[in-house]
């Protein structure tokens, strides 16, 4: 019943390449800890002098002491690299030199690095994005690392790790590369000292710890992201030893951590089984696996019985399962190497009598061919126990009555009988030791064909048949000679032995082919997405390997801009609309096989891509039977390659509008780049000749006079109003092309708004305008030109739309993140519905406006806002109380407040908008 553990040959091969790989790639080796101050710095520092003092190549990129004198200590006297300036906004950046560190290591023959923070964000102009992907060019050139990061940069447990500080860490790491890290120190320290440690100043200075104190670093806080830290390395050197177990075939298993395995049958105590399981698991705080084993037995049981089992493994997933169902001769070596390779220490299955008192249980086969496992036997219920178990696929199951496979064993009646008449005439011909290979042939075509009862029949058989025909004295069951005892003996071992053999072999050989079927399967429709540029392909790819593989229909619905599913035509299964809305607005599969909506005809599969559900997958099954584990995980797989697939197609329709729009948008600004400046050689003319007639002597009766006067007056308004109109043209297309300097400087809000108010009096004339601004308003790090400019704009349009007479509003406040701007008017305010549209290009409030203007007036402003950091927003404003309707238009502004200057000044710094 057992077969020799043997390795796998892709897993070596596997591990070959691995190891190849490995020996070209440098070690990252990361200290961990589960929260800053805990002296993860500080312990990679004092390793690195240690590793010095062996004789390492040892150069420090980066150490981040953070003003810590200990560790500024341990850093004083190791080598470091010199840091690459870059330029940011207002400041120049000391950051990591890559290019630097790689031309080091070329020259040493075993570099090591150390680089501090792993999980940190590069400026923007260097070369990766983030330091994870700097160790990872360096490991790839061969040079080892040393870093440090926290538990909360972990990618996996950022979440998990906000909800219980309430602060979101947008600095991560993904969970690949700390899993591939060669090596990971845990850097411990219990909360207490830590707290200690922040009290005295040797974590942040005093000012900051007494914050961190009240927020980040509360005590349940740092035994919360303890208990995750120790967690997640214990979490790695389990998946480390996993696989050091499986390269060094150990079969034994080691009791380290506990799990559980439960036996799934297709008797009545199954279901007790699993839920006595999940109890068991949850109340030890230990992961379980659920198996249900396919042997021949199961494989002639009743559709009934064999769904049974299904569902009872449906449950286990959802109670926190990891199931698997197997395919071998025997359940009970088959758990047992199931057991053994996922390191599974507790075996829990049903107890149930004996069919025959010479018959083990399943319990004490177990025990017989592993005593290093423990066997945890589950009481039945009543109706269970007075019927023979079916633990986890026993090899004796219960025929029920009308399910008999009699074609089996008249055919292996009939392959005896033929065998014997066939040979007959072969008996003068042939020594009795062929005739005897003859009928073991034919014990073997019926064990291949009919199974393992039918091949013990046709032994029994064969040895009757052999004995009747054959062995003298013939056409009697008399023996003359003893020796032929031992004959009828060793052939009908021999015919038992091969049909058990050839039913199991059966078995696993139809079994390795549904794998390789369906692994073929994936694999080319998976080639064929790859190469889809439409949905109507990706549906049609679908639905034919679903039907290829489960003959079952298909229907594709896939979501809108407006996440409204749309069937993809070809479709072929009849989707009920509100099982897959319901399917989608979850993102949980509904109807056939589910909990939810099971009457549905059709299983709806939600499709998850990586950044969103891509529509549904409405599969209706040819075969209305419960679908087990592994095909719904091949739908489940299915499912995913065709979320995939849609996303993929969806943006590259996104980067060609992008891409049109961006070359559009390119030679309009050109356009009116080169038309604007052709414009203001006239209009500068236009000016010039009409400040000549203003000033020129008039001529002739005063009436004439006064009128040309005013000709001349009107010339020289609109000729300046068309110069401001292209000046704001010119002004939108530098934006855009980021050639307009931005020159920030610390400024009072004050004089900035009193710079505009100056600018724009002639737009102002019979329009109060109210200032109203708090006392202790901070400097603001701004250009006061462009921002004029922001405040100009917003009071120009404030006066067109005002009537004579009404005040327009200036007020500012600040809050402890930001200063808020606001201009109020009385005007009719803005059209409902499009307040935010009219930020863009060539947007006005009304199509069509007797006031001049060409939209560009709040698109220049929101571009300069936006260069400060800041938001522009428009909204309307109630009217007062009791009275419906709208008193005008608002426009905010939210400036971010900076720290100013110290007392020995900054210089300005000059960036491009």
């Amino acid at each position: 019943m057992t077969e020799p553990a043997r390795p796998d040959p892709d897993a070596l091969l596997q591990q070959l390449q691995q190891e190849e790989a490995r020996a070209r790639r440098g070690r990252l080796k990361i200290f961990f800890g589960a929260s800053a101050g805990v002296g993860k710095t500080f312990a990679m520092l004092a390793a690195a002098r240690t590793a010095r003092e062996q004789g390492a190549a040892m150069m420090v990129g980066l150490v981040e002491t953070h003003g810590r004198t200990e560790t500024e200590a341990m850093a004083r006297d190791l080598p470091r690299l010199p840091l690459k300036a870059v330029p940011y906004r207002d400041r120049m950046l000391q950051e990591f030199d890559l290019d630097a560190a790689l031309a080091w290591a070329r020259a040493q023959t075993s570099p090591l690095l150390l680089l501090d923070e792993l999980a940190h964000s590069n400026a923007p102009g260097s070369r990766h994005p983030k330091r994870w992907q700097d160790v990872e060019e360096l490991l790839n050139a061969g040079v080892d690392v040393w870093s440090t990061m926290n538990v909360q940069h972990l990618e996996s447990l950022n979440d998990i790790v906000g909800g219980i500080t309430g602060v979101r860490v947008w600095e991560t790491v993904p969970d690949r590369l700390f899993d591939e890290a060669d090596e990971v120190v845990v850097v411990d320290l219990p909360p207490d000292e830590l707290l200690a440690r922040l009290k005295a100043g040797k974590v942040y200075l005093p000012a900051q710890a007494e914050r961190a104190a009240g927020n980040f670093f509360r005590k349940g806080n740092l035994l919360a992201l303890r208990e995750l830290a120790l967690r997640r390395t214990a979490d790695r050197v389990d998946d480390q030893m996993q696989a050091w177990r499986r390269r060094s075939a150990v079969q034994a298993v080691w009791p380290n951590r506990e799990a559980l395995l439960a036996c799934v049958g297709t008797g009545d105590s199954a279901e007790k089984v699993v839920r006595a399981s999940a109890r068991l698991a949850a109340q030890l705080g230990v992961p379980w696996h659920a198996v249900h084993v396919e042997t021949p037995a199961v494989q002639r049981l009743p559709d009934g019985r064999r769904e049974q089992a299904l569902r009872v493994l449906k449950l286990a997933e959802e109670l926190g399962a990891t199931v698997a169902t197997p395919s071998a001769p025997y359940a009970a070596p088959a758990l047992v190497r199931h057991a053994r390779e996922h390191n599974l220490s507790r075996l829990v299955l049903g107890r149930g009598r004996r069919r025959w008192p010479w018959q083990a249980s399943a319990a004490d086969q177990i025990a017989e061919l592993a005593d290093d496992l423990d066997v945890i036997q589950v009481a039945l219920p009543p109706v269970a126990r007075d019927r023979p178990a079916q633990a986890a696929g026993a090899t004796s199951p219960a025929v029920v009555q009308g399910d008999f496979p009699w074609r089996g064993y008249a055919a292996a009646v009939l392959a005896c009988v033929g065998v014997a008449l066939a040979a007959t005439p072969l008996l003068g011909l042939l020594e009795l030791t062929n005739i005897v290979m003859i009928f073991l042939l034919a014990v073997v075509g019926v064990g291949w064909v009919y199974g393992r009862g039918p091949a013990v029949l046709a032994a029994f058989m064969g040895v009757a048949l052999f004995n009747f025909f054959f062995v003298p004295p013939r056409f009697s069951f008399a023996v003359s000679d003893g020796e032929f005892l031992v004959t009828f003996a060793v052939m009908l071992v021999v015919a038992l032995v091969i049909g058990q053999l050839t039913a199991g072999l059966k078995l696993q050989a139809q079994a390795a082919t549904l794998r390789e079927h369906r692994m073929r399967g994936l694999y080319e429709m998976s080639r064929d997405l790859s190469a889809a540029l439409l949905p109507e392909q990706v549906a049609e790819i679908g639905a034919r390997f679903l039907a290829s593989e489960f003959g079952a229909k298909a229907t594709l619905l896939a979501a809108d801009e407006h996440d409204q599913l749309r069937p993809v035509p070809g479709g072929t299964a009849a989707v009920d609309e509100a099982v897959a809305q319901w399917a989608f607005d979850r993102g949980q599969a509904a109807g056939f096989g589910t909990d939810t909506l099971a009457a549905s005809a059709c299983l709806v599969l939600p499709l998850k891509a990586p950044m969103r559900l891509r529509g549904v997958l409405a599969v209706e099954p040819a075969d209305r039977r419960t679908l087990g584990p592994d095909p719904r995980r091949l739908l489940d797989t299915c499912a995913s390659l065709l979320a995939i697939s849609l996303e993929r197609i969806h943006y590259i329709d996104v980067a060609q509008k992008s891409t049109v729009q961006m070359e559009s948008e390119r030679l309009r600004n050109s356009l009116l780049s080169a038309i604007s400046h052709d414009l203001r050689t006239p209009l500068a003319a236009m000016v010039g000749l009409a400040d000549t007639l203003v000033m020129a002597p008039a001529q002739g009766a005063p009436a004439h006079q006064l009128h040309q006067a005013e000709v001349a007056t009107a010339i020289r308004e609109s000729a300046l109003r068309m110069n401001a109109m292209v000046g704001n043209v010119l002004d939108m297309a530098r934006l855009e092309a980021g050639a307009v300097p931005l020159r920030r400087e610390w400024q009072p809000l004050e004089e900035v708004v009193g710079s505009a108010l100056a600018a724009c009096a002639p737009a102002m004339q019979g329009r109060p305008v109210q200032v109203r601004l708090a006392d202790g308003l901070p400097l603001l790090h701004l250009d006061a030109v462009l921002f004029e400019r922001v405040l100009v704009n917003l009071l120009e349009n404030a006066g067109k739309y005002t009537p004579a007479g009404s005040a327009i509003e200036i007020s500012a406040r600040s809050s402890s993140s930001a200063v808020t701007i606001q201009v109020d008017d009385h005007g009719p305010g803005l059209p409902p519905g499009r307040e935010e549209a009219l930020f863009d290009k060539f947007e006005r409030g009304s199509k069509e406006s007797a006031l001049p203007g060409v939209g560009l007036g709040l698109t220049i402003c929101r571009a300069i806002v936006q260069a400060h950091q800041g938001t522009i927003s428009a909204t309307n404003r109630p009217g007062p109380a009791g009275i419906s309707g709208i008193a005008g238009a608002r426009f905010t502004i939210d400036l971010p407040r900076g720290q100013p200057p110290s007392d020995d000044g900054s210089a300005s710094a000059t960036t491009p908008v």
